[in-house]
């Protein structure tokens, strides 16, 4: 690259300019079923297979073997013992969802897709079945989502481990098409305007700069943005959850982040 072709100072790396496959990691929640409305949408308008991945988690069916193992009611607060069969059956009754979910999302379309159910930690396995050229779609929260409004832990390792770029998704706040705000170092200027990959325009309409760099001043410009998302290095990411672990669970845009 020669220093004319070089980007400005404060312009962001822009995303991969194609997209080899679409990954939606799904578990039956809210935030998950959302975010696979968006991958449909994405992979078909892109033409790229989509896979969509459930995860049978290795973690919560060892817990199973303990005999003080149990699990609480989200709404009645009563607990009931939890055994290795009733896990199975939630399990195979949430297989079943996604299954469903799927069908549902893809009817009527002309796109490649598949199911992909393993067994493992679900990050873990996630990101070993993710590439560079992929996008990996997931909901801010999971079954997690009835303790609090918060960023799961496991879309968290994802978003910092990923090889590819990450679209998080929230259920909460419908979906408006808008600007990919990006945070832009100091005073942003006119004339830097960096373009948008065509992957990323089926989704935005335009790229606007943010000039501010803290947690809090982030909160205070996207607080009641309705429409469009916003667009992270995972570098600044990393900064910003340092300021405020919950900041990311309070910003009502889709939120892409990118390695």
């Amino acid at each position: 690259m020669t220093n004319d072709e070089a980007p400005r100072r404060g312009e962001p790396q822009a995303p991969s300019l194609d997209v080899a496959r679409v990954l939606a990691l799904l578990d039956a929640s809210r935030h998950s079923l959302a975010a696979l409305a968006a991958a449909v949408d994405l992979a078909s308008q892109r033409h790229v297979e989509l896979v969509a991945l459930y995860v049978e988690d290795l973690d919560l069916l060892s817990s199973a073997a303990f005999p003080f193992a149990c699990e609480i009611g989200a709404q009645s607060g009563l607990t009931r013992p939890l055994t290795p069969d009733s896990l199975q059956a939630s399990i195979a009754h949430q297989l079943q969802r996604v299954q469903q979910a799927l069908a549902a999302a893809v009817a009527g379309r002309d796109l490649r897709h598949r199911l992909v159910v393993s067994r493992g930690q679900i990050a873990a396995e996630a990101l070993s079945r993710s590439g560079p050229g992929d996008v990996l779609v997931l909901g801010k929260a999971g079954t997690s989502e009835r303790w609090g409004k918060r960023l799961g832990s496991t879309s968290r390792r994802l978003i910092m481990e990923a090889p590819c770029s990450v679209l998080l998704w929230d259920e909460s706040h419908p979906f408006r098409r808008g600007p990919l705000r990006w945070l832009a170092a100091g005073e942003a200027r006119e004339d830097v305007v960096p373009s948008l990959p065509a992957w990323l325009a089926s989704l935005f309409d335009a790229v606007s700069p943010l000039p501010l760099a803290h947690a809090g001043e982030l909160e205070k410009a996207l607080g009641h943005a309705q429409a469009g998302g916003l667009l992270l290095h995972r570098s600044e990411l990393e900064s910003l959850l340092k300021e405020d672990e919950a900041l990311i669970a309070r910003v009502p845009l889709p939120l892409l982040v990118i390695p």
